[in-house]
């Protein structure tokens, strides 16, 4: 389930007019913009919602795009808590947002396939350093794709970030292909339920481990089989072996569950790397040395013992990805649910209810 950021106006969108009005943007480039800032980390309470934050020149191959409507990632209240802090605490304050849904109000001289005025959606990459809780965003132009006119721009805005995050790890880790098995531990999440929904558009066989409420329309979505992870045993109620597992949920049980479910020459990938916490812990040279060493060491141990690929999936901006994203969202093959939309000045009570969802009943995180 996706919460949106959205203007209370005729249309749904993230922020006000800034210093345009409405019909302007297709002809003027901004200086200045309202954004939502974290000038510290912490809880919900440490945003500011400040006017007139300094717009950055386009650089060749960016879009600037007015934005409609962005989505609350739980990577977002993440950072905002202190995740990430080795790399985003020299450039604090600092605008958050991976998502967005709008349209393209100016482009760089090398950029050819968008233009001003056109409908896009798209996310940044994880590390990025200027987010999209902005009237205004900047992406570069392989991180954008036309948004098609069978979905709004707030269904639009939940779905790139999360779909993007799947697909890097089942169809460019894992390459996917017709007629195999694929296990989503955490199917009930935004991450978890965009690679169902991929794996089944590639023809594959799907089951999942999700919240009881979330079985009926993962089943609807194309799922084989979905399993409580609430009740006793769920582990043995999944059906065979895998060619592929990805675990949005990454802790320790969910983990040993995973690879012992896999056939040999199959594929774990898990979104609880731990790069950043190394780093954050340790500092980014000597922190992501150490990670590179676990993640060399797992590897290894699970080869070894099981026959199997290990890999801690991240999301990437990928052309190809989006592209087929888009394709799937326009033939209503791939959706992300939005369970509420919030005003853009009302951004704090809307991380305060994402905190409230991001850890479920049993501590399991699905992304």
């Amino acid at each position: 389930m996706r919460w949106l950021l959205r203007r209370s106006s005729d249309v749904a969108l993230i922020g006000g007019t800034s210093k345009l009005g409405f019909n302007e943007f297709r002809r003027t480039v901004v200086s200045t913009c309202r954004a939502v800032l974290v000038p510290r980390f912490g809880g919900a309470e440490v945003l500011e919602l400040r006017e007139d934050v300094i717009v950055p020149d386009l650089k060749p191959n960016e879009v600037l795009v007015r934005a409609r409507a962005v989505s609350v990632n739980p990577l977002d209240c993440r950072i905002r808590a202190g995740y990430g802090r080795s790399l985003y605490e020299p450039l604090l304050p600092l605008i958050i947002g991976r998502d967005v849904s709008g349209e393209v109000a100016a482009v760089g001289n090398s950029v050819r396939s968008l233009s001003v005025g056109q409908e896009v959606f798209g996310a940044l990459h994880p590390t990025a350093v200027r987010g999209t809780y902005a009237d205004y965003a900047i992406l570069a132009e392989d991180e954008l794709t036309p948004k098609p006119e069978t979905i709004s721009h707030v269904e639009a805005s939940a779905i790139p970030f999360a779909a993007l995050t799947a697909w890097r790890a089942l169809r460019s880790i894992a390459r996917i292909k017709q007629g195999q098995r694929v296990l989503v531990v955490g199917g009930g999440g935004a991450v978890g339920f965009s690679a169902i929904q991929l794996a089944v558009a590639a023809g594959c066989h799907v089951s999942t481990t999700c919240g009881g409420e979330s079985i009926e329309h993962i089943l609807a979505a194309g799922a084989e089989q979905a399993v409580d992870f609430s009740t006793e045993g769920h582990e043995q109620s999944i059906k065979g072996y895998f060619d592929a597992v990805l675990d949005t949920v990454g802790i320790p049980e969910t983990e040993k569950m995973g690879i012992n479910l896999l056939k040999r020459g199959g594929h774990y990938m898990t979104l609880q790397g731990e790069a950043a916490s190394y780093a954050d812990t340790y500092g980014l040279t000597v922190g992501l040395a150490m990670a590179t060493t676990v993640l060399m060491k797992k590897q290894i141990q699970c080869r070894i013992s099981h026959g199997i690929d290990y890999q801690w999936a991240y999301m990437r901006a990928d052309a190809e990805g989006l592209d087929e994203i888009r394709r799937l969202s326009a033939s209503g093959k791939l959706k992300v649910p939005v369970e509420k939309t919030y005003p853009f000045t009302l951004v704090r009570e809307a991380h305060e209810g994402k905190d409230k969802r991001i850890v479920t009943e049993k501590g399991h995180r699905e992304l």
